[in-house]
């Protein structure tokens, strides 16, 4: 699935435009059996719920706020000037020693125009909950591909959120979004999951696997926490649609995939990923006949020295097979390459000039 969204909500380009708040009554369903109802929850219940969460999370959860420089390289005076721009975001405290999970998109925001250029996060503050006091934030790592970043102040004691399993959470069940909207700190909405797992590809073309939520997100939201009722992280907040006819449409990264990430930058600054080294466009069934080719991923180039290249491949192979499963896509041959670490061997089947070749590639580490 496609959306046009607005990724990186605390962006210094764009503002939410046009926000408007509707309000709808529902009529009381019937408790038959025929309605599909089988029981009811009194309203007290439902809000004791939320406050339990919002106790339980609130303490974890950090206003970050961003400075950045930017060139005008354009002027009302025909010359260049510079100014700086800020924008805010939230964060889930992960350590009790200050570190703090966050998006990327938060922190590195670094863009160039035709008419001005966004420098790298020159200054990055932290504030915690119920404390005015602003703690500098040093970027500890950073990760595109999956828009999350680690940031870390000096200060222990911290409260460290509590994770929950993401892989059981169910569709329909409590969900609550917590972060630092619009920069008001401290704010709650809630909600339900929406749905698990939903592919949803950025304006930038990335591609995510995301919770669903219809708990608002805002501008101020990303890198804040979904929680369920016990008040455990399920989600990172980091996208929501919006536009004519959109409503109660948000994403969140699912913790669970995050954990790897987390801990590769603390460790590493950055993610190790293991790398092939080569470029592909993926050949359907119409475009391989007409160039009397298979179906599978058409190798355009092979990096110098590369996995790929000291494995064999070249220039217009087709990969056919990966690790004995079929692959028609680039998307398909990633995945099965993600799966393993770097060093591992790998074994792929090519098509070359109609015959069939098996290598095994031993992985790299991406550049």
């Amino acid at each position: 699935m496609y959306f046009g969204t607005c990724f990186g909500i605390p962006s210094v380009k764009q503002k939410i435009l046009n926000t408007d708040s509707k309000t709808q009554s529902n009529s009381s369903a019937s408790n038959s059996p025929s309605s599909g109802y089988v029981s009811q929850t009194s309203l007290s219940d439902y809000s004791d719920t939320s406050i339990y969460a919002a106790n339980k999370i609130l303490p974890s959860i950090v206003g970050i706020q961003v400075e950045y420089s930017v060139n005008s390289l354009l002027s009302m005076f025909g010359r260049p000037s510079q100014s700086t721009a800020t924008a805010s975001g939230s964060g889930i405290i992960i350590s009790d020693d200050g570190y703090i999970l966050t998006n990327n998109h938060i922190v590195s925001s670094s863009s160039s125009e035709s008419y001005y250029e966004i420098s790298e996060a020159t200054k990055v503050t932290v504030t915690l909950f119920n404390d005015d006091t602003e703690y500098e934030a040093k970027i500890i790592g950073k990760d595109e591909q999956t828009d999350l970043a680690v940031i870390k102040i000096e200060k222990n004691d911290l409260s460290k959120a509590e994770f929950a399993d993401s892989d059981n959470i169910k569709v329909g069940e409590f969900a609550m979004a917590v972060g630092n909207p619009l920069g008001l700190q401290s704010s709650i909405t809630c909600g339900v999951v929406s749905a698990v797992n939903r592919e949803v590809t950025d304006s930038d073309g990335k591609t995510f696997n995301l919770i669903q939520t219809d708990a608002a997100i805002n501008a101020g939201n990303s890198g804040g926490a979904l929680v369920n009722s016990e008040g455990k992280v399920i989600g990172i907040n980091t996208l929501k649609l919006s536009g004519t006819g959109i409503e109660g449409m948000g994403f969140a990264i699912p913790i669970n995939s995050t954990t790897d990430i987390t801990s590769q930058l603390i460790q590493y600054s950055k993610v190790k990923r293991p790398y092939i080294g080569i470029s592909g466009m993926d050949l359907d069934e119409k475009t391989a006949k007409a160039n009397k080719l298979v179906e599978g991923i058409y190798v355009k180039s092979v990096d110098d020295f590369s996995a790929g290249e000291k494995a064999g491949i070249k220039i217009g192979d087709v990969i056919i097979e990966a690790d004995g499963k079929k692959v028609k896509t680039m998307d398909e041959l990633n995945e099965i390459k993600n799966s393993h670490k770097i060093d591992d061997e790998m074994t792929i089947k090519v098509n070359r000039d109609g015959e069939e070749k098996e290598l095994t590639i031993k992985l790299g580490e991406q550049p």
